[in-house]
């Protein structure tokens, strides 16, 4: 039994080298070249992200601008601190009494002779803030006014013209009376209604103060006298009405007075029109007046001004400080009785016959009377006036070349605007030789009647 086991065994181990040998030697890997299998460090697992929703880029304010023209039209509609909202700004450069100062949304007008003969106490202040921005504080003892202005009241027909040439009669509601205005563009608007009459023709106190607040302007502009019988802003002003007082007629130099339209410009921001009608007006005069500065007093042509005033009593002779003094220095004039003490810097008031023994042999009389329109009308005031060398050659004048029916002259209107144009005309009166062969614009010579 156990051979048989024994026999087995040694068959199969037979067997088994007979099958490797068919199979061929084995390779033998060493086991240094054995392919190492490292186990992998285990990596600790990553936090969970958490998802983060987009959002949008920061928003970044944009730097305020300023503006480059002031605004004529509407108001600020986001106001910044520090802005300058009057990038078009005015300088005086003749007119001595009032004085302007700009801050960034508000400007200060200060009117320092509101009428003749005041003082420094009777001084007018005007705040004038933009629309839109904030008041500033500390003027409680001034008017304060948002412009630009959309509708204003004028009192005064030397104002009118500022309208005009502004280009703001739109924002004209009212005047005194037309009666006295020569401007087209103004009776126009009267006579369609859209410019009301609040005052009288013949007594500038008596004003239709229930008319002006029915209106409800932002502003009366209007003048004084300083005499109380004479003045009607005061109603105006105890209405609840605003006003601001032009007081050009206090400026001796021509050029002065007509500066006026920057006051008129300020309530309206058009500070950028007023220094171009002004810049020209500036220079126009200065020209004309430079024809006639080089020559000598005693080459000047002696001309007579003005005539006997019954309503002062008196035959009124201007002084170089004053308006028709200045423009009749300009023109190159000696004045009769101009080196009287009288007349030294003001005017002086003489009888007749103190200017009738003075006159007798000027080269030029200028009259301005208000209803002298022929020879024969100087003749009738008083034959004496033919005694004058002027009445014997033709050589009067007066300023009523431009007036309307009712006998209001443009002189006293448009002529304030218009210093140049009123200079050079009495250049061309008094030295023909230097102008131009044009016909005059404000004044006339006077003919006998029919002529």
């Amino acid at each position: 039994m156990k051979s048989s086991r024994k026999l087995i065994v040694l068959t199969v181990l037979m067997l088994l080298s007979m099958l490797l040998a068919a199979c061929g030697p084995t390779a033998e890997v060493p086991a240094a070249e054995a392919p190492a299998v490292e186990q992998a460090e285990e990596e600790p697992a990553a936090e969970p992200v958490e998802e983060v929703e987009p959002t949008d880029e920061p928003t970044i304010e944009p730097e305020p601008v300023a503006p480059t023209a002031n605004l004529i039209d509407g108001c600020v509609t986001d106001y910044v601190e520090g802005i300058d909202y009057f990038p078009e700004k005015v300088e005086l450069e003749y007119a001595e009494n009032f004085s302007i100062e700009y801050h960034d949304n508000y400007k200060v007008i200060d009117v320092l002779t509101p009428w003749p003969g005041s003082t420094p106490e009777d001084a007018i202040r005007y705040v004038l803030v933009q629309c839109g921005t904030p008041a500033p504080e500390g003027f409680n003892d001034a008017t304060v006014i948002e412009v630009p202005i959309d509708t204003t009241i004028v009192m005064s027909t030397t104002q009118l013209p500022h309208m005009v040439a502004l280009d703001v009669l739109d924002k004209v509601i009212g005047i005194e009376t037309a009666m006295w205005t020569n401007s087209e563009a103004i009776l126009e608007k009267v006579a369609a209604g859209e410019i009301g009459e609040v005052g009288d023709a013949y007594d500038a106190t008596n004003v239709n103060v229930e008319l002006i607040v029915e209106l409800d302007p932002d502003v009366v502009m209007t003048f004084g006298s300083g005499m109380p019988d004479f003045d009607a802003y005061p109603k105006v002003q105890e209405a609840g009405v605003p006003v601001a007082m032009n007081a050009e007629h206090t400026e001796w130099n021509p050029i002065g007075r007509a500066e006026w339209i920057k006051f008129t410009a300020m309530f309206f921001n058009k500070e950028a029109a007023a220094s171009e009608i002004f810049g020209g007006i500036a220079e126009s005069y200065e020209e004309l007046a430079a024809l006639t500065a080089s020559i000598p007093a005693e080459e000047r042509p002696l001309v007579l001004p003005n005539s006997w005033d019954a309503w002062t009593n008196s035959w009124v002779i201007p002084g170089q400080e004053t308006y028709v003094g200045k423009l009749f220095e300009d023109a190159g004039a000696r004045l009769v009785l101009a080196d009287d003490p009288a007349v030294a810097s003001q005017s002086g008031y003489f009888d007749f016959e103190a200017v009738y023994d003075a006159g007798l042999d000027a080269d030029v009389w200028i009259v301005y009377a208000y209803s002298w329109y022929t020879l024969d009308d100087v003749l009738a005031a008083d034959p004496r006036h033919g005694d004058f060398r002027a009445f014997q050659t033709g050589e009067v004048y007066n300023n009523t070349a431009r007036i309307n029916a009712s006998g209001g002259n443009d002189w006293y209107e448009s002529g304030v605007m218009q210093p140049d144009v009123v200079l050079a005309d009495l250049i061309k009166i008094i030295h023909p030789e230097l102008m131009d062969n044009t016909d005059l614009y404000y004044y006339v010579k006077l003919k006998p009647s029919g002529e």
